[in-house]
């Protein structure tokens, strides 16, 4: 409903730091990520529009075993599929939802499943999503048994009358809370989302958590720009009117802009280096799951909605796909043999699509230009070749005519105000007028 994308971009002159000290190495092509997607929450907040909901805890346990079954049956929906499923995973991403209302118990079963199918390296990173105030003793227990060795945790504010305003349960006392039980519990790669847009911010309260933020000493920080979705409650309000969800105190583009531009300064001088668009870290700890989707590496996603690329068994051809986001249909003991589906029989497959030489092209562009270090002119070349790259690259020099992209050492990036205007950039790349179905997801 609403892309960040503010008119008045080229003022902002954010702090950034060279590419030498902000790019870390992409992902393997010969490794997988696995996405497990547990869609429960305690609370739906005013701004989502994920295939996350209150589900009852009866639901869990069905759902826990419907996983198990799909991480059986993995390698026979790959065959079924056309595609490479290789053996070997190098990252692990829980997200949702709020996975942390899982049983312990569950826990340990996915994570047997996970081991039965596939080898984790020695170094695997393995990350769980988890909602402030919501982590209980025995589930902290059960992750750090069960091997995850990253947390991440949803602040979105430090101001807690914001995060009440927004649907959120906590306070910031919780979040510091958890952070020092983690630590404790030996997990010091750690994550704080915060949200730039939520009704009722502004400058001041803004500054007011990043200081916080800062004051933590994580590692890792996600800051994203709030982008109102028709289908949330947020988004109906503002399209119909009404106060309950406070769509009127949501901070014009312009306010968001300058959060934003405040984040890059202010992340930069105290160590935190931006290295994609919404994602900034100290250095060693960027999140090694979310540069399978920015570098193209494959990936499998497990459970409702989740979204999976995986590569041709022959040819250089991608697979895209998606599942579900009925959960009643995910559920469903008739759709519990997933070895018998093909890509175009599947009821569990919510979109699905091959992408050839072409549109492969379009996502390195969309998705390498997402990181600082942006895209390498020799490598599109050699991977491409020079004929097909050719009307792309005429594009990328019209950009940076207008400001949008820098070229430097034979690279592409996008430039501050390439950023705010990111989507406008991407869509410069998509020949077809459109992005390739099968939705890209961003863990961190």
């Amino acid at each position: 409903m609403r892309a960040f994308a503010p008119c008045n971009g080229e003022k902002l002159k954010p702090v950034m730091l060279p590419a030498a000290q902000i790019d870390p190495q992409p992902a393997s092509p010969d490794t997988l990520g696995l996405y497990i997607s547990i869609p429960f929450c305690r609370s739906k907040c005013t701004y989502c529009n994920f295939a996350s909901g209150v589900y009852p805890a009866s639901q869990h346990a069905r759902y826990v075993e419907r996983l198990v079954a799909d991480l059986h049956a993995s390698r026979n929906h790959a065959r079924s599929l056309g595609v490479a499923l290789p053996g070997t995973v190098d990252t692990i991403y829980f997200g949702g939802g709020t996975p942390v209302l899982l049983a312990p118990a569950h826990f340990h079963a996915l994570f047997q499943a996970i081991r039965e199918n596939f080898a984790l390296t020695p170094d695997a990173e393995i990350t769980v999503e988890c909602a402030p105030g919501q982590l209980s003793d025995e589930t902290l227990d059960a992750l750090v048994t069960c091997g995850a060795n990253r947390l991440s945790l949803g602040a979105q504010s430090f101001i807690d009358r914001e995060c009440s305003t927004s649907g959120r349960l906590h306070t910031r006392a919780d979040v510091l809370r958890d952070l020092t039980r983690l630590r404790s519990a030996g997990i010091r790669n750690l994550n704080l989302d915060l949200l730039a847009g939520l009704a009722g911010q502004t400058l001041d309260s803004w500054r007011e958590s990043l200081a916080v933020l800062l004051e933590t000493a994580v590692p890792h920080a996600s800051v994203y720009m709030l982008e109102i979705d028709e289908d949330s409650r947020l988004g109906r309000e503002l399209l119909q009117g009404g106060a309950r969800y406070h769509a009127a105190l949501v901070p014009s583009d312009d306010t968001i802009a300058t959060m934003y531009e405040t984040t890059i300064s202010l992340f930069a001088a105290a160590g935190l280096a931006q290295y994609e668009i919404s994602n900034f870290a100290q250095p060693g700890h960027a999140s090694r799951h979310n540069l399978r989707y920015w570098s193209r590496a494959p990936y499998l996603g497990l459970g409702l909605d989740a979204s999976s690329m995986l590569f041709a068994d022959g040819d250089s051809s991608s697979l895209r796909f998606t599942t579900t986001d009925d959960l009643a249909q995910y559920l469903d003991d008739s759709n519990s043999t997933p070895a018998s589906r093909t890509a175009s029989s599947d009821p569990m497959l919510a979109e699905s699509a091959w992408l050839g030489p072409a549109q492969q092209l379009e996502e390195t562009w969309f998705l390498g230009l997402r990181r600082n270090s942006g895209v390498r002119v020799a490598d599109l070349t050699r991977t491409f070749g020079a004929a097909a790259v050719a009307p792309s690259l005429a594009v990328a020099h019209r950009l940076v005519a207008d400001g949008l992209l820098d070229f430097h050492s034979g690279r592409f990036a996008l430039t501050p105000r390439g950023r705010l205007l990111s989507n406008d950039v991407f869509a410069e790349f998509l020949v077809a007028h459109h992005e390739p179905s099968g939705s890209i997801p961003t863990s961190v």
